[in-house]
């Protein structure tokens, strides 16, 4: 099936598939390669115009009805800060249930899905030190994935209350 086949469709076909070590989707921001675990995506959506809320940060977009349940949607490329592109026709919405006090669904906007990888422990390698000016609390670690590196994300951190706020 292709990419754009695959969009709009939950990812029920994954969940139980009995594999080494964890799998996670990557998708595609900028030139950079990011993962997330793949039982926290719930679905991936194509792109489509959200509800804007007054007085929200720039990179909360808005909020979209997902079959009855309102979730908020965050631009990753403005949430860290990289220069903004233009969306196409592969720019999709990874809709993720994020933990914290309770589970929430949040949204993210990214260029591309690229893959779903299996990623053992003994792959990931720690975020290194670059001391105070560059923030890694949302990277959870790296993980070599040919000549490139993927970012593992802390996506709990990263889309918390307290950090979106």
């Amino acid at each position: 099936m292709s990419e754009l086949q695959q969009v709009n469709q939950p990812l029920e076909s994954l969940e139980g598939v009995d594999v080494d070590g964890d799998q996670y989707l990557s998708f595609i921001l900028g030139d950079e390669e990011y993962g997330v675990e793949i039982l926290r995506v719930q679905e991936i959506k194509g792109w489509d115009n959200v509800t804007p809320i007054p007085n929200s940060p720039e990179y909360l977009c808005g909020v979209l009805n997902l079959r009855g349940t309102i979730v908020p949607v965050v631009d990753l490329r403005k949430r860290f800060e990289m220069p903004l592109k233009p969306y196409t026709p592969t720019t999709v919405v990874i809709v993720l249930k994020v933990e914290g006090v309770t589970m929430r669904t949040v949204g993210v906007i990214v260029d591309a899905v690229s893959d779903a990888h299996n990623v053992t422990e003994d792959n990931i390698h720690p975020t290194p030190e670059f001391g105070t000016h560059v923030d890694t609390r949302y990277i959870k670690g790296l993980v070599p994935i040919g000549a490139n590196m993927m970012m593992l994300l802390n996506i709990d951190q990263l889309l918390s209350v307290e950090a979106l706020g």
